[in-house]
């Protein structure tokens, strides 16, 4: 999948959320807030889309929402009309962004070695800013893809999984590459190991997403054996 092709195991986004003491601080934090509704609409997509990481879509209710925005649930419905509609929310402004940023990189016809390298640190750069819809798609893939409101995420993988294999075969074309990889089977491989670092990387670590998307190429180009053995 485009955002995450590793479906086994929970993904959990410890500390992603603001450390929170009480319910009060939660009515603080939420319900009682003067925020034009435009800004409280994404508030609550931002607090559904942790618990949505947290617990999983699908034991998520509109009752955690609300209680996390320190709101009834009554009032939830007033901006969405179900939990659908805000993973909804979530999952697609994701893939507008990663698919522009994906098509930028492609269009620019440079050495395919060069766009692998800009399609990974894409990849790579959206683990922090969107951590939560990386967490959803890593746990909830399966589930959503299966509902009819979500058909689209099928055209999606599709969508990215041409432009990376479509690299690819143009690095082998051009002797960039190896001849004897598999185009496929290489961008699903190179795919679910960067997708898969949501479940151990940690923001404001010893390493941001760029160091580990250089790190990551090194050894992607250069392999792990010393020059010359």
């Amino acid at each position: 999948m485009p955002a995450g092709g590793v479906h086994t195991g929970k993904v959990t986004t410890t500390g992603t959320r603001s450390a929170r003491t009480d319910g009060e601080g939660r009515r603080r934090r939420g319900g009682r807030s003067a925020a034009p509704p435009s800004e409280r609409r994404e508030h609550l997509v931002r607090l559904a889309a942790d618990l949505f990481a947290e617990k999983g879509f699908q034991a998520t209710t509109v009752r955690d929402i609300a209680r996390e925005a320190g709101i009834l649930s009554g009032s939830l419905y007033h901006h969405f009309d179900s939990k659908e509609s805000i993973v909804d929310e979530v999952l697609s402004g994701f893939f507008d962004e990663v698919l522009t940023a994906y098509r930028a990189a492609v269009d620019k016809g440079g050495d395919p070695r060069e766009t692998l390298a800009e399609l990974v640190r894409i990849a790579f750069g959206t683990l922090e800013p969107h951590r939560a819809a990386v967490t959803v798609i890593q746990n909830d893939w399966a589930y959503l893809r299966s509902m009819p409101r979500f058909a689209y995420l099928t055209k999606v993988e599709q969508d990215v999984e041409k432009m990376w294999v479509d690299t690819i075969e143009r690095g082998r074309r051009t002797g960039a590459f190896r001849a004897d990889i598999d185009a496929g089977l290489t961008y699903r491989m190179i795919r679910d190991t960067i997708w898969v670092t949501v479940r151990w990387y940690r923001p404001g670590g010893p390493l941001s997403t760029a160091d580990l998307a250089e790190h990551y190429l090194k050894v992607m180009f250069d392999g792990i054996a010393a020059p010359g053995r």
